[in-house]
């Protein structure tokens, strides 16, 4: 079959993000290869040796590595012992003009991907070489998805209100998504910042590839630049493994960097190279990683007065802040609190398992009236206490008094009571698991075991 004929098995969108080396001592191989792959991939390279594919390896990071078996001075199948034995993760593909079952079951063994025996048309390798690449796309997929399932998804930008401060946020995100410029959200705590990188992600060129949030200020600070970078074996202590670092992991995505001002000074200088030069380079290496990644950063913060203090790089703020997006607070917004407390009741019921219920119109008259300092994440979390408790308006009693008031005992007892009962019901609906419990929660493990401490639970 003729390149041209085998086209349908490319897919640009994915393939384009691939890097492949191919290492076979004969010429006319290396030629047919580079032909069959070099308009479909990123980067093709060849070469004839392992010596001088060990050049290539410390030097670049590639995905695929196409080998032939019948190397001078190495076997092919000697070498992936190797690679896999240093950490290699990337996939390789062995071929070879001598083989037997046995040689076959060896080449496995060492970690082959695929195994193809010479002479093999177009369409054999590009079959091989897609399965190598689906299985890469599906394991960054898994990856992304175990990090974090999305909850919150209303409509075509994925945020739910209709209030003027929503519709102008609206048009602003809809003007932005379409261009590859980076985006500095900048909102209250509770705010939205992440639905609001979701939904820029969601209507954006990038949408089919994968979305990438990472809290900067949930990560230490040792572990930060290997979480976005990744690392190579024996980087330090405990990298027992190759790791690919989150830019990786976003390739054709977006990468959503949330608090970063919490970013330790010395990594705001890494990450500013990064997206200037879209190369990264793990922890303990030389080689550097192509990313092709679209940035969304969030803060709570005023970055310019972060500036100011010496606390950020005056440079990265100006290379985040290409464009500039203010997320409004709910209190601006108090129009879309009825559509909010039915969408969080609809979601939130389904996950606990119990009725859907909603507040009368004096509650919700009530509800509007209130300041909400924790904005739709105080909300949502009100919601589902609400569920719990059966009962929106003993919940909003909870929420607007204070200590300070003259019942300040009465107060602070069914507060307690009302946080025991809601943390004792997520705990329920997550069978136990306090680290999903705590994510529900909106606070750190921590601070769950500590109040389940005090109260038995």
């Amino acid at each position: 079959m003729s390149d041209k004929g085998s086209a349908s098995l490319n897919d640009p969108a994915h393939w384009r993000q691939q890097s492949v080396l191919v290492v076979d001592d004969e010429e006319g191989m290396r030629s047919f290869l580079l032909r069959a792959l070099a308009d479909r991939c990123g980067m093709v390279t060849v070469c004839g040796s392992v010596e001088k594919a060990e050049e290539l390896l410390a030097k670049a990071h590639f995905d695929l590595v196409v080998l032939d078996i019948a190397l001078p001075g190495k076997s092919g199948v000697e070498w992936l012992h190797e690679l896999r034995e240093r950490g290699f993760s990337g996939d390789v593909v062995l071929i070879t003009a001598y083989a037997d079952l046995e040689t076959a079951i060896d080449a496995l063994r060492a970690g082959a991907s695929d195994f193809l025996l010479k002479p093999f048309s177009v369409a054999q390798m590009l079959n091989a070489v897609k399965r190598c690449f689906d299985r890469s796309r599906l394991a960054r997929e898994n990856f992304v998805l175990r990090r974090e399932v999305q909850e919150f998804s209303v409509g075509v930008e994925g945020i739910v209100g209709t209030s003027e401060a929503v519709k102008h946020f609206c048009t602003l995100l809809k003007r932005i998504a379409p261009t590859q410029a980076t985006v500095l959200i900048q909102g209250e705590s509770g705010s939205g910042k992440e639905v609001a990188a979701r939904a820029l992600h969601g209507m954006s060129p990038r949408a089919a590839g994968p979305f990438v949030p990472i809290n900067c200020a949930a990560i230490s600070e040792e572990l930060m630049e290997s979480e976005l970078f990744g690392h190579v074996k024996g980087a330090y202590t405990g990298a027992d493994h190759n790791r690919e670092g989150l830019f990786y992991y976003a390739r054709g995505g977006t990468l959503f960097l949330d608090e970063i001002s919490e970013l330790p000074l010395a990594l705001q200088a890494k990450l500013l190279r990064v997206l200037e030069e879209r190369k990264v380079r793990p922890v303990g290496s030389e080689r550097e990683i192509p990313v092709d990644v679209r940035v969304a950063a969030a803060t709570n913060r005023n970055l310019s007065d972060e500036v100011a203090a010496g606390h950020f790089r005056r440079d990265l703020y100006y290379r985040l802040q290409v464009v500039e997006l203010a997320i409004p607070p709910l209190r601006e917004r108090a129009d879309d609190i009825p559509a909010l407390v039915a969408h969080f009741s609809t979601l939130l019921s389904s996950q606990l398992g119990i009725a859907r219920i909603l507040p009368d119109a004096a509650t919700l008259r009530r509800m509007r009236e209130y300041d909400w300092p924790g904005n739709v994440r105080e909300l949502r979390n009100f919601v589902e206490r609400s569920l719990i408790l059966g009962n929106y308006s003993l919940s909003l009693a909870a929420q607007e008094n204070s200590p300070d008031d003259s019942n300040g005992a009465q107060v602070e007892t069914l507060l307690e009571t009302v946080e025991r009962r809601h943390i004792a019901g997520i705990l329920a609906a997550t069978a136990g698991n306090k680290s999903e419990a705590a994510r529900r929660l909106g606070i750190s493990r921590k601070t769950l075991e500590r109040k389940c401490a005090a109260w038995n639970l």
